[in-house]
């Protein structure tokens, strides 16, 4: 009973606090001490999210994009010390899991001039990312310019940089598939390429 009081109350001072600092905030949502907000009003936040401890939150258009935009629908639950960096858009659909330690990015540092520091040179704008509703993201995964279907498990520290689909387990970096749901039989089956010939 008390947690729950003091649950609503931190709510409605993180909603009144953040209403004027991003573009959409929810009710019910709730914000626990931010590492950094950046660019806040491209940042829409649905209903019932958690965002917990030192996160990092960007919608920053750096590579010069019109529109930049940053949203996390209603009921997803943000782990620890994430960072999420859009530079044109990140979508994370409803009721996803975020693990600790995770990272989501649009951009990448650009690397092609050997003559330069890689800090100095430019932003490179990656794929727009979106990650499929009720997926559950492990500890540590680094997502970059790719996205993750539905009902998608990733496992701790992948690296996802091409497209996971509907219904899959994926591990390691680069991420693979190694197990997927098959509509038809009703169960989870493991791919035919991952299977090992004796």
């Amino acid at each position: 009973m008390i947690k729950n009081i003091y649950k609503y109350i931190i709510n409605k001072l993180t909603l009144k606090k953040y209403k004027k600092c991003f573009g959409f905030i929810g009710e019910g949502s709730s914000i626990i001490h931010p590492l950094r907000i950046s660019h806040g009003k491209n940042i829409y936040i649905g209903k019932e999210v958690e965002v917990h401890n030192l996160c990092w939150l960007a919608a920053n258009p750096l590579t010069g994009n019109d529109k930049c935009q940053l949203i996390i629908d209603d009921g997803c639950v943000i782990g620890d010390f994430c960072h999420i960096y859009a530079t044109k858009s990140i979508i994370i659909h409803k009721n996803v899991l975020f693990a600790n330690g995770v990272y989501v990015s649009d951009n990448s540092h650009g690397f092609l001039n050997i003559n330069i520091p890689i800090i100095r040179q430019q932003i490179v704008q990656k794929n727009s990312v979106e990650i499929g509703e009720g997926s559950w993201i492990g500890e540590h995964v680094c997502i970059i310019g790719a996205s993750v279907g539905k009902n998608c498990v990733i496992g701790a520290n992948s690296v996802v940089t091409h497209d996971i689909p509907d219904y899959c387990v994926a591990v390691g970096a680069p991420a693979r598939v190694i197990k997927r749901f098959d509509i038809v039989s009703n169960t989870w089956v493991t791919p035919v390429s991952n299977v090992k010939s004796i």
